[in-house]
C-alpha cells in the first residue's frame, strides 16, 4: 500500500506532477497507474514534431528531478512509491522511435513495467547509487532506454 505522509494538494503543481496527476495515490501498484497516465500523454506528444517529443522528455526529466526532490523532501522519504512522474517520463523514453500503434504501446508498457520492477544491472546500480530527485528519475530513464532499444530492434 502507498502511504502518503502529507495531504496531497491538487492545487500545488509540484504535487500534481510528482503524483502523476493523482495516479500515484492508487493504493496498489502506483507505478503501474503512473505508467498508464503516461500513455495518453505519449499519444498526444507523438502526434507532434519529433523535436517537440524530445524536448518534452528533456523538460520532463529536468522538471522531474526538481519536483521529485522537493516533494520527497516534504514527505520525508527517499523515492516515495506514490511519486510516479519518473514512470511517466521513463515510458516516454521507452517509446522513442516506436510507431504509434497499440501493439507497440502495449509491448512498451509491459516491458517498461518489467524493467522498472526487475531493475537489471545497470538500472539497479543507478537506483542504489543515486539519491534525491536525480536518483528517482535516472533509474526509470535508464529502464526506458533499455525498452526503447528492444522495441527498436523489433522494428528492425
Amino acid at each position: 500500500m502507498t502511504e502518503v505522509s502529507l495531504p496531497f494538494k491538487w492545487t500545488r503543481p509540484d504535487h500534481l506532477l510528482a503524483f502523476g496527476f493523482g495516479a500515484g495515490l492508487a493504493p496498489v501498484a502506483p507505478g503501474t497507474f503512473g505508467t498508464l497516465v503516461a500513455i495518453p500523454l505519449y499519444v498526444g506528444l507523438k502526434a507532434l514534431n519529433p523535436s517537440v517529443y524530445l524536448a518534452a522528455i528533456v523538460l520532463g526529466f529536468v522538471l522531474g528531478v526538481y519536483v521529485c526532490s522537493r516533494v520527497n523532501h516534504e514527505i520525508g522519504r527517499e523515492d516515495h512509491p506514490g511519486i510516479v512522474w519518473d514512470e511517466v517520463v521513463g515510458f516516454w523514453v521507452a517509446m522513442l522511435g516506436s510507431p504509434l500503434s497499440w501493439p507497440y504501446v502495449l509491448a512498451g508498457f509491459v516491458l517498461f513495467r518489467l524493467f522498472d520492477i526487475w531493475k537489471p544491472w545497470p538500472i539497479s546500480w543507478v537506483d542504489f547509487r543515486l539519491r534525491g530527485g536525480l536518483g528517482v528519475m535516472a533509474d526509470d530513464f535508464l529502464a526506458g532506454v533499455f525498452v526503447a532499444v528492444i522495441l527498436n530492434l523489433l522494428l528492425w
